[in-house]
């Protein structure tokens, strides 16, 4: 059963509501690293694509149609990384529940992906995205044979 969160409080901050507000969807630093790299090594993808098998609302961050592999970047703070999450002290109940709707959503995710034949491969924003991409273009050559 999919967690339903009240509405958002006020933040605690106009710090907080700033950086909260400039919070990037898409070609955040990570992403554009990885991007860059698959690219250096000759991989065409597709860039903010609808993830297959899930909606049009949820969507990978690279897809690599020909493998069929589905690429998240996973930023350490959104989607809670073990090793460098560390929860807001502020409005923690409410902090609380939106990370686990969406450590919820991304399980659910990756299993749909997989439903739907696509291998699923999470890259954290705190990986090197040189070692990232040539681990994706191994995958990629292995799904191809």
């Amino acid at each position: 059963m999919p967690v339903v969160l009240p509405p958002a409080p006020a933040a605690s901050s106009e710090n907080a509501r700033r950086v909260l507000s400039r919070t990037r969807r898409r070609d955040t630093a990570p992403e554009l690293a990885l991007r860059r790299a698959l690219f250096a090594l000759g991989m065409r993808f597709l860039v903010d694509a609808p993830a297959p098998g899930c909606g049009r609302r949820r969507r990978v961050d690279v897809l690599l149609r020909g493998p069929r592999i589905a690429v998240l970047v996973h930023g350490c703070f959104w989607h809670s990384c073990p090793e460098h999450f560390h929860p807001p002290k502020a409005n923690g109940s409410w902090w609380a529940l939106k990370m686990a709707s969406i450590r919820e959503r991304d399980a659910d995710t990756l299993v749909r992906l997989g439903e739907s034949g696509w291998l699923p491969v999470v890259v954290w924003e705190h990986e090197d995205m040189g070692a990232a991409a040539l681990r994706l273009q191994e995958l990629a050559r292995r799904r191809c044979r």
